[in-house]
């Protein structure tokens, strides 16, 4: 459990700033490198929700139960 953590908010959000400053410093002229990176670090990104999303969703499927009208539950 403690490399899923790992992947928490804070993980997203430096993946969120490499890739706005990589984009600014490409954008200014200061270093120009293949756009391929940008994408590699979006896809890192969206697993990062991904991982965050699903741990959080299975915590809530521990802690509640979803039942229908009839009183019988949903898997």
């Amino acid at each position: 459990m403690n490399t899923i953590k790992f992947f928490r908010y804070e993980s997203f959000i430096v993946v969120g700033i490499i890739m706005a400053v990589g984009a600014l410093i490409k954008l200014l002229g200061i270093y120009n490198f293949s756009s391929d990176w940008f994408w590699l670090f979006a896809g890192v990104g969206l697993v990062v929700e991904g991982i965050i999303s699903l741990v959080k969703q299975k915590k809530f499927d521990k802690k509640y139960k979803i039942i229908d009208r009839n009183g019988k539950e949903i898997n």
